[in-house]
């Protein structure tokens, strides 16, 4: 979103609020002169992670067999 700022003096006043992007982004970053942003999106659709087995005191388990 982007905002138009007014400041004179000691008064403030800030516009409508407008969509500047639109997208999911994981991460993003402005130049250090405010002009240009880098963002990072994914191309592939999102996965479910695999599911993992945690498998505890498994040496004990080998020592029956």
């Amino acid at each position: 979103m982007a905002v138009d700022i007014n400041a004179t003096g000691s008064s403030f006043s800030a516009g409508k609020p407008r969509l500047l992007f639109e997208g999911r982004y994981q991460d993003y970053d402005i130049s250090p002169d405010g002009q240009r942003f880098l963002m990072v999106q994914n191309v592939e659709p999102e996965q479910p992670a695999s599911p993992i087995n945690v498998v505890l005191n498994w040496a004990a388990g080998l020592a029956k067999k």
